[in-house]
Protein backbone atom coordinates (compact mmCIF):
# COMPACT_ATOMS: atom_id res chain seq x y z
CA UNK A 1 0.00 0.00 0.00
CA UNK A 2 1.32 3.44 -0.93
CA UNK A 3 2.38 5.78 1.87
CA UNK A 4 0.32 8.99 2.45
CA UNK A 5 2.84 11.20 0.67
CA UNK A 6 2.80 9.00 -2.44
CA UNK A 7 -0.99 8.98 -2.37
CA UNK A 8 -1.08 12.77 -2.11
CA UNK A 9 1.38 13.22 -4.98
CA UNK A 10 -0.61 10.80 -7.16
CA UNK A 11 -3.84 12.61 -6.35
CA UNK A 12 -2.25 15.96 -7.29
CA UNK A 13 -1.03 14.41 -10.55
CA UNK A 14 -4.52 13.18 -11.38
CA UNK A 15 -6.04 16.57 -10.56
CA UNK A 16 -3.46 18.23 -12.80
CA UNK A 17 -4.38 15.93 -15.69
CA UNK A 18 -8.06 16.68 -15.14
CA UNK A 19 -7.31 20.42 -15.29
CA UNK A 20 -5.51 19.72 -18.58
CA UNK A 21 -8.74 18.26 -19.95
CA UNK A 22 -8.28 14.52 -19.30
CA UNK A 23 -11.67 13.22 -18.16
CA UNK A 24 -10.69 9.62 -17.31
CA UNK A 25 -7.49 7.63 -16.78
CA UNK A 26 -6.70 3.90 -17.06
CA UNK A 27 -5.90 1.87 -13.95
CA UNK A 28 -2.29 0.78 -14.42
CA UNK A 29 0.57 3.24 -13.99
CA UNK A 30 2.31 2.51 -17.31
CA UNK A 31 -0.82 3.16 -19.33
CA UNK A 32 -1.56 6.20 -17.16
CA UNK A 33 1.81 7.75 -18.02
CA UNK A 34 1.34 7.03 -21.72
CA UNK A 35 -2.14 8.54 -21.66
CA UNK A 36 -0.88 11.65 -19.87
CA UNK A 37 1.89 12.14 -22.45
CA UNK A 38 -0.63 11.67 -25.27
CA UNK A 39 -2.96 14.22 -23.69
CA UNK A 40 -0.15 16.74 -23.44
CA UNK A 41 0.83 16.20 -27.09
CA UNK A 42 -2.80 16.56 -28.13
CA UNK A 43 -3.23 19.82 -26.22
CA UNK A 44 0.03 21.20 -27.61
CA UNK A 45 -1.15 20.40 -31.14
CA UNK A 46 -4.44 22.29 -30.66
CA UNK A 47 -4.79 25.19 -33.13
CA UNK A 48 -3.96 28.49 -31.49
CA UNK A 49 -1.83 26.87 -28.79
CA UNK A 50 1.08 29.28 -29.28
CA UNK A 51 1.56 31.19 -26.01
CA UNK A 52 0.57 34.81 -26.15
CA UNK A 53 1.44 37.72 -23.90
CA UNK A 54 -1.25 38.76 -21.40
CA UNK A 55 -2.78 42.13 -22.22
CA UNK A 56 -1.18 45.10 -20.51
CA UNK A 57 -2.95 48.09 -19.00
CA UNK A 58 -4.26 50.63 -21.49
CA UNK A 59 -2.09 53.14 -19.61
CA UNK A 60 0.26 52.76 -16.62
CA UNK A 61 -1.58 52.53 -13.28
CA UNK A 62 -1.80 55.97 -11.73
CA UNK A 63 -1.05 54.57 -8.29
CA UNK A 64 2.40 53.22 -9.18
CA UNK A 65 3.13 49.98 -7.44
CA UNK A 66 5.25 47.62 -5.43
CA UNK A 67 8.26 49.15 -3.76
CA UNK A 68 8.51 51.97 -6.27
CA UNK A 69 8.05 55.52 -4.93
CA UNK A 70 4.39 56.53 -4.92
CA UNK A 71 3.08 52.96 -5.18
CA UNK A 72 -0.39 52.75 -3.65
CA UNK A 73 -2.33 49.50 -3.34
CA UNK A 74 -6.10 49.30 -3.54
CA UNK A 75 -6.45 49.49 0.24
CA UNK A 76 -4.97 53.02 0.20
CA UNK A 77 -6.82 54.49 -2.79
CA UNK A 78 -8.99 57.54 -2.08
CA UNK A 79 -12.44 56.53 -0.91
CA UNK A 80 -15.81 57.04 -2.54
CA UNK A 81 -18.85 57.87 -0.37
CA UNK A 82 -20.67 54.57 0.07
CA UNK A 83 -23.90 53.55 1.80
CA UNK A 84 -23.67 52.38 5.37
CA UNK A 85 -23.29 48.67 5.95
CA UNK A 86 -25.81 46.49 7.72
CA UNK A 87 -24.17 45.51 10.98
CA UNK A 88 -23.47 41.80 11.23
CA UNK A 89 -25.01 40.96 7.84
CA UNK A 90 -22.53 40.66 4.96
CA UNK A 91 -25.18 39.60 2.44
CA UNK A 92 -27.37 42.61 3.21
CA UNK A 93 -24.34 44.93 3.15
CA UNK A 94 -23.37 43.70 -0.31
CA UNK A 95 -26.95 44.08 -1.52
CA UNK A 96 -27.13 47.68 -0.25
CA UNK A 97 -23.77 48.49 -1.86
CA UNK A 98 -24.99 47.08 -5.17
CA UNK A 99 -28.45 48.62 -5.16
CA UNK A 100 -27.65 52.04 -3.73
CA UNK A 101 -24.19 52.69 -5.20
CA UNK A 102 -23.09 50.45 -8.06
CA UNK A 103 -26.20 49.99 -10.21
CA UNK A 104 -26.71 53.69 -10.77
CA UNK A 105 -23.05 54.66 -10.88
CA UNK A 106 -22.01 57.21 -13.52
CA UNK A 107 -18.61 58.11 -12.05
CA UNK A 108 -16.69 57.09 -15.20
CA UNK A 109 -17.45 56.83 -18.90
CA UNK A 110 -17.96 53.06 -18.86
CA UNK A 111 -21.55 53.49 -17.68
CA UNK A 112 -22.55 54.87 -21.09
CA UNK A 113 -22.07 51.55 -22.87
CA UNK A 114 -23.34 49.06 -20.32
CA UNK A 115 -26.47 46.98 -20.49
CA UNK A 116 -26.28 46.53 -16.73
CA UNK A 117 -23.67 46.52 -14.00
CA UNK A 118 -21.98 43.28 -12.95
CA UNK A 119 -21.52 43.53 -9.20
CA UNK A 120 -20.42 40.12 -7.94
CA UNK A 121 -21.75 36.73 -6.95
CA UNK A 122 -21.25 33.92 -4.47
CA UNK A 123 -20.98 33.37 -0.75
CA UNK A 124 -20.87 36.70 1.12
CA UNK A 125 -18.82 35.00 3.85
CA UNK A 126 -16.53 33.03 1.54
CA UNK A 127 -13.04 32.03 2.61
CA UNK A 128 -11.84 32.54 -0.98
CA UNK A 129 -12.52 35.63 -3.06
CA UNK A 130 -11.70 35.68 -6.78
CA UNK A 131 -11.06 39.04 -8.44
CA UNK A 132 -11.09 39.40 -12.21
CA UNK A 133 -10.71 42.28 -14.65
CA UNK A 134 -14.14 43.36 -15.86
CA UNK A 135 -17.33 42.15 -17.53
CA UNK A 136 -17.32 40.99 -21.13
CA UNK A 137 -20.24 40.98 -23.53
CA UNK A 138 -21.84 37.86 -22.05
CA UNK A 139 -21.41 39.09 -18.48
CA UNK A 140 -22.91 42.43 -19.48
CA UNK A 141 -26.01 40.65 -20.82
CA UNK A 142 -26.32 38.22 -17.90
CA UNK A 143 -25.39 40.59 -15.09
CA UNK A 144 -23.14 37.87 -13.62
CA UNK A 145 -19.33 37.60 -13.51
CA UNK A 146 -17.44 34.93 -15.43
CA UNK A 147 -19.99 33.41 -17.78
CA UNK A 148 -19.24 32.01 -21.22
CA UNK A 149 -16.04 30.20 -22.20
CA UNK A 150 -13.83 31.81 -19.55
CA UNK A 151 -16.45 31.03 -16.95
CA UNK A 152 -16.44 27.37 -17.96
CA UNK A 153 -12.68 27.25 -17.42
CA UNK A 154 -13.11 28.87 -13.99
CA UNK A 155 -15.79 26.32 -13.10
CA UNK A 156 -13.42 23.48 -13.98
CA UNK A 157 -10.67 25.05 -11.90
CA UNK A 158 -12.98 25.41 -8.92
CA UNK A 159 -14.13 21.80 -9.32
CA UNK A 160 -10.50 20.67 -9.31
CA UNK A 161 -10.11 22.59 -6.04
CA UNK A 162 -13.19 20.80 -4.66
CA UNK A 163 -15.07 24.12 -4.66
CA UNK A 164 -18.03 25.64 -6.47
CA UNK A 165 -19.19 29.13 -7.41
CA UNK A 166 -21.58 29.04 -4.47
CA UNK A 167 -18.68 28.45 -2.07
CA UNK A 168 -16.52 31.41 -3.20
CA UNK A 169 -17.15 35.08 -3.91
CA UNK A 170 -16.38 36.43 -7.39
CA UNK A 171 -16.03 40.09 -8.37
CA UNK A 172 -14.26 42.24 -10.95
CA UNK A 173 -12.07 45.34 -10.86
CA UNK A 174 -14.68 47.33 -12.82
CA UNK A 175 -18.42 46.74 -12.75
CA UNK A 176 -19.26 47.93 -16.29
CA UNK A 177 -18.12 46.40 -19.55
CA UNK A 178 -15.29 48.33 -21.27
CA UNK A 179 -15.98 48.93 -24.99
CA UNK A 180 -14.91 46.01 -27.19
CA UNK A 181 -13.82 44.17 -24.02
CA UNK A 182 -10.68 46.29 -23.80
CA UNK A 183 -8.58 46.44 -20.65
CA UNK A 184 -9.90 49.02 -18.16
CA UNK A 185 -7.84 52.20 -18.00
CA UNK A 186 -6.08 53.06 -14.76
CA UNK A 187 -8.53 55.92 -14.19
CA UNK A 188 -11.54 53.63 -14.66
CA UNK A 189 -10.05 51.01 -12.36
CA UNK A 190 -9.20 53.57 -9.69
CA UNK A 191 -12.71 55.05 -9.83
CA UNK A 192 -14.34 51.65 -9.46
CA UNK A 193 -11.73 50.49 -6.95
CA UNK A 194 -13.73 51.86 -4.02
CA UNK A 195 -16.50 49.36 -4.77
CA UNK A 196 -14.11 46.43 -4.96
CA UNK A 197 -12.39 47.55 -1.77
CA UNK A 198 -15.76 47.64 -0.01
CA UNK A 199 -16.60 44.16 -1.31
CA UNK A 200 -13.32 42.78 0.01
CA UNK A 201 -13.89 44.40 3.39
CA UNK A 202 -17.47 43.11 3.64
CA UNK A 203 -16.67 39.54 2.56
CA UNK A 204 -13.42 39.55 4.54
CA UNK A 205 -12.00 36.46 2.80
CA UNK A 206 -9.11 34.47 4.19
CA UNK A 207 -7.46 34.32 0.74
CA UNK A 208 -7.79 36.39 -2.45
CA UNK A 209 -7.07 34.90 -5.89
CA UNK A 210 -6.55 37.57 -8.55
CA UNK A 211 -6.85 36.41 -12.16
CA UNK A 212 -5.08 38.43 -14.83
CA UNK A 213 -2.74 41.40 -14.72
CA UNK A 214 -5.24 44.24 -14.17
CA UNK A 215 -6.70 42.60 -11.05
CA UNK A 216 -3.25 42.00 -9.56
CA UNK A 217 -2.14 45.54 -10.36
CA UNK A 218 -5.14 47.16 -8.72
CA UNK A 219 -5.40 44.94 -5.65
CA UNK A 220 -1.67 44.91 -4.94
CA UNK A 221 -0.51 48.22 -6.41
CA UNK A 222 2.17 46.60 -8.56
CA UNK A 223 3.34 47.57 -12.04
CA UNK A 224 5.04 44.30 -12.95
CA UNK A 225 3.33 41.98 -15.43
CA UNK A 226 1.35 38.93 -14.40
CA UNK A 227 4.11 36.57 -15.55
CA UNK A 228 6.40 38.18 -12.96
CA UNK A 229 4.00 38.20 -10.00
CA UNK A 230 2.00 34.98 -10.43
CA UNK A 231 2.87 32.02 -8.29
CA UNK A 232 4.12 34.20 -5.41
CA UNK A 233 2.20 35.15 -2.29
CA UNK A 234 1.46 38.84 -1.78
CA UNK A 235 -0.57 40.73 0.82
CA UNK A 236 -3.64 42.95 0.76
CA UNK A 237 -3.93 45.17 3.83
CA UNK A 238 -7.54 44.76 4.86
CA UNK A 239 -9.20 46.47 7.85
CA UNK A 240 -9.17 43.19 9.76
CA UNK A 241 -5.52 42.49 9.02
CA UNK A 242 -3.41 41.31 6.06
CA UNK A 243 -5.05 38.98 3.53
CA UNK A 244 -2.82 36.65 1.47
CA UNK A 245 -3.17 37.22 -2.28
CA UNK A 246 -2.18 34.76 -5.02
CA UNK A 247 -2.09 36.23 -8.57
CA UNK A 248 -2.52 33.84 -11.49
CA UNK A 249 -3.40 33.91 -15.19
CA UNK A 250 -6.92 34.82 -16.30
CA UNK A 251 -9.03 31.93 -17.68
CA UNK A 252 -9.39 33.90 -20.92
CA UNK A 253 -5.60 33.82 -21.29
CA UNK A 254 -5.67 30.05 -21.07
CA UNK A 255 -8.19 30.03 -23.90
CA UNK A 256 -5.73 31.99 -26.04
CA UNK A 257 -2.63 30.12 -24.91
CA UNK A 258 -3.97 26.60 -24.44
CA UNK A 259 -0.75 24.83 -23.49
CA UNK A 260 0.06 22.22 -20.83
CA UNK A 261 2.77 24.51 -19.44
CA UNK A 262 0.40 27.42 -18.80
CA UNK A 263 -2.29 25.19 -17.35
CA UNK A 264 0.23 23.52 -15.09
CA UNK A 265 1.39 26.91 -13.83
CA UNK A 266 -2.18 27.87 -12.99
CA UNK A 267 -2.76 24.55 -11.26
CA UNK A 268 0.35 25.13 -9.13
CA UNK A 269 -1.10 28.50 -8.11
CA UNK A 270 -4.45 26.92 -7.28
CA UNK A 271 -2.77 24.20 -5.24
CA UNK A 272 -0.99 26.90 -3.22
CA UNK A 273 -4.38 28.51 -2.54
CA UNK A 274 -5.83 25.15 -1.48
CA UNK A 275 -2.95 24.58 0.92
CA UNK A 276 -3.34 28.06 2.42
CA UNK A 277 -7.06 27.57 2.89
CA UNK A 278 -6.50 24.10 4.31
CA UNK A 279 -3.94 25.04 6.93
CA UNK A 280 -6.03 27.84 8.39
CA UNK A 281 -3.49 30.53 7.57
CA UNK A 282 -4.54 34.00 6.59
Amino acid sequence: MADPRTTRVLRQHLETERLLGVEAVPADAATLAAAADAARRSVAATPGATPSTPRAWAQPPAWGGGSQPGGTPLSDLPGTPLPERVAGDAAASLRVLDEQAVRGCTRCGLHAGRTQTVFGAGDPAAALMIVGEGPGAEEDRAGQPFVGAAGEILDKQLAAMKLSREAVYIANVVKCRPPDNRTPSSAEAATCGAYLRAQIEIVSPRVILTVGGPAAKLVLGVTRGITQVRGTWHTYDGPGGPIPVMPTFHPAYLLRAYTPENRRRVWEDLQAVMERLGDGAG
